[in-house]
């Protein structure tokens, strides 16, 4: 099957044309925010993070950065620092201008302030987008890496949009593409069941040693996950046990082997089925895939949730009737009538399956048409 994409000089195929302005630092976010207020069609990260971080943390507030610029739905990138940071911004910046990238760099002190630093930005970006037009190519279907996220789950999120989800995700695995899953405690309960899915025993271990160090790390800062999911708004919505929760949640995940998993932001390998750690706290779940290369995300909820993300149009479905009639407004796909009986998972499938196509050809999502450019990156250590 054929789709609309933008190919970018490595070889990747994106299918939304966003110039991105990435603060590296908490202190440069304002500055860029001002900029990219002055087009369209530039969206900026409202980055928290960039500075005294310990090890692991900065490893992945770099790896978020460089890998949300190296984004195919990204054409071209202005980072901007300050210049006493401690993330490399430089050294981000020339990683991501190496790819072939289009790719400039400010750092605020050098420039003489704020003011003096968007006026240029304005001027590198206007010049940035005159000179790097990508006009839309015909792509199949494979190039397509999707993720897949539930959020504000009740009991209708399980035994319909979940399995909806889970039977297009089959169907793009099958068709070559690439489809990632992630929130590690989300699984916890059902890991014994997705490691008999991995494609080797090496996979199963690593699938089943990040839900054992998910565990142990909750435990060593003094909390028990199974004591704390589900989350409030899950009883309120309906589910009982943490196992139950998990249980429906590897639904949207289909049924097919399991070729890989990753670490949080990790680079996501082309073709087939993939889990990536995260947490289950959803903007920094997509954000995390996102950064990993997913193009687009499908994102189930029961009790509705308007986040979205900078870069990557998210689609999102719900299977409870009253919750579509209260936020239409923020959610894409109404599976409700599979409920009703009216529809099989099949069909409605086939629905979403369709409104996916939609929307890599182009057609905006309710989240993007409200500007919902949530942004977190998950860290588990103290800031120094």
């Amino acid at each position: 099957m054929k789709v609309k994409g933008f190919l970018r000089p490595d070889g990747r195929v994106g299918f939304r044309n966003h110039f991105l302005v990435i603060p590296t630092v908490i202190c440069a976010t304002r500055t860029a925010e001002e900029i990219a207020s002055n087009f369209p069609n530039v969206v900026y990260l409202h980055n928290q993070h960039g500075c005294n971080h310990m090890k692991d943390d900065e490893r992945k507030v770099v790896n978020v950065l460089k890998g949300m610029a190296l984004n195919p739905n990204v054409a071209g990138v202005l980072f901007v620092g300050l210049g006493c940071e401690t993330v490399p911004t430089r050294k981000i910046f020339e990683s991501v201008r190496e790819s072939g990238k289009p790719a400039e760099c400010l750092i605020i002190q050098e420039e003489g302030g704020t003011l003096r630093t968007i006026e240029k930005g304005v001027r590198t970006l206007q010049k940035m987008m005159e000179e790097y037009e990508t006009k839309q190519v015909e792509v199949d279907l494979s190039a397509v890496t999707v993720a897949i996220e539930c959020g504000g789950s009740d009991t209708t999120s399980g035994i319909a949009s979940n399995p909806v989800v889970g039977c297009v995700a089959d169907r793009l695995v099958d068709m070559g593409a690439t489809v990632v899953f992630s929130e590690t405690t989300e699984i916890i309960g059902a890991e014994h069941i997705l490691a008999r899915r991995a494609v080797s025993e090496e996979v199963a271990k690593k699938l089943l040693e990040l839900v054992n160090r998910c565990e142990r790390n909750a435990l060593a800062g003094g909390e028990d996950i199974r004591g704390v999911n589900p989350t409030p708004g899950n009883i309120r919505g309906g589910l009982t046990t943490l196992e139950e929760k998990s249980l429906g949640a590897i639904y949207k995940a289909g049924t097919r082997p399991i070729k890989g998993v990753l670490e949080y932001a990790e680079p996501i390998p082309t073709g087939g089925l993939y889990f990536m750690d995260s947490p289950g706290h959803d903007v920094e779940s997509v954000t995390g895939m996102v950064a990993g290369g997913a193009r687009i995300v499908l994102f189930t909820t029961g009790r509705g949730t308007p986040t979205g993300c900078p870069i990557a149009p998210v689609i999102k479905i719900t299977a409870n009737a009253r919750t579509y009639g209260r936020m239409s407004d923020n959610i894409d796909v109404d599976v409700s009538d599979v409920l009703e009986g009216k529809l099989t998972i099949q069909q409605a499938g086939e629905r979403l399956f369709a409104k996916l196509i939609e929307v890599l050809n182009g057609k905006l999502t309710k989240s993007e048409i409200l500007k919902h450019y949530e942004f977190g990156i998950y860290l588990t250590q103290p800031t120094l």
